[in-house]
C-alpha cells in the first residue's frame, strides 16, 4: 500500500506536506478512495508549528478565541495555533490572552462530552473547533452540537485537510482541500463502487492512522 503513496505540498508553505494513498478504505462513517496521512503534521513539532500558524491566520485580526476544541489528535497543532493567536502583537485580537485547549471525551454511546472540570472552558466562551480531517462533515456536526450543548459559541472551524468547503453555515478553513487530491471521493458503505466491484478494503482508517486488512 505504501508504495502507492505520494506527497502533496501545501500551497502557502512548501515545508508543510501530507501523504496520500489511493485505494479502498473504510472510515467510521464512509468509504473513501484515498487515505490522507497527516501524521507528520500532527506529530513533528516544527511542521505542527508551521501548520498552527497558518491555521490561526484567518482568525488573528477579527475573531475572539477563548478555547480550541480538538479532535483527531490535533492537540500539538492546536497548541501552536493558540500561541500564534495570543502573541502580543498589534495584529491579534487575542494578544496576551491564555487560550485553552481541550478535547472532548467519547462516551460509551459514541457521544461527545466534556467532564465537569473542563466545562467552564466551553461555557459562554468563543470556541474554535479544530479537526485533523473532514470528509463527510458528520464528526464536525456532532462536535458543533456538543459545543452548543455546553453553551459554547463557535468562533470558527478549521481542519488540516478538508474534502468539503463547509458544514451547515460554517466555512471550514483548511490548509489542504479536496482540490489537492484530484478524484477524491467519499461514499456511504452501501453506495461504494469499490464494494460493488468486489474490491477488498485495503485498510481501516481513523484519527489514529490505518490498519491494513
Amino acid at each position: 500500500m505504501e508504495t502507492r503513496s505520494r506527497e502533496v505540498i501545501a500551497h502557502h508553505n512548501h515545508l508543510i506536506s501530507m501523504r496520500i494513498t489511493p485505494g479502498h478504505f473504510a472510515t467510521r462513517h464512509s468509504h473513501i478512495n484515498y487515505y490522507v496521512d497527516l501524521t507528520k503534521i500532527k506529530c513533528q513539532h516544527k511542521v505542527a508549528q508551521l501548520a498552527g500558524r497558518e491555521l490561526a491566520e484567518p482568525y488573528l485580526r477579527s475573531t475572539p478565541v477563548d478555547t480550541i476544541v480538538c479532535l483527531d489528535g490535533a492537540e500539538v497543532v492546536a497548541s501552536f495555533m493558540a500561541l500564534a493567536l495570543s502573541e502580543s502583537t498589534g495584529q491579534s485580537m487575542n494578544a496576551g490572552s491564555s487560550v485553552a485547549i481541550v478535547s472532548p471525551e467519547v462516551n460509551i454511546g459514541g457521544q461527545l462530552m466534556f467532564r465537569d472540570n473542563v466545562q467552564s472552558m466551553i461555557w459562554n466562551k468563543g470556541v474554535l473547533l479544530l479537526v485533523a480531517s473532514a470528509t463527510t462533515g458528520n464528526t464536525i456536526t456532532q462536535a458543533v452540537e456538543c459545543i452548543d450543548y455546553y453553551s459554547g459559541r463557535i468562533s470558527g472551524i478549521s481542519a488540516i485537510f478538508s474534502a468539503i468547503p463547509k458544514v451547515g453555515d460554517w466555512k471550514i478553513n483548511s490548509i489542504f482541500t479536496g482540490n489537492d487530491v484530484p478524484g477524491y471521493e467519499t461514499y456511504s458503505p452501501a453506495d461504494c463502487p469499490s464494494c460493488m466491484a468486489h474490491h477488498k478494503i485495503d485498510a481501516l482508517v481513523n484519527s489514529y492512522g490505518y490498519s491494513k486488512l
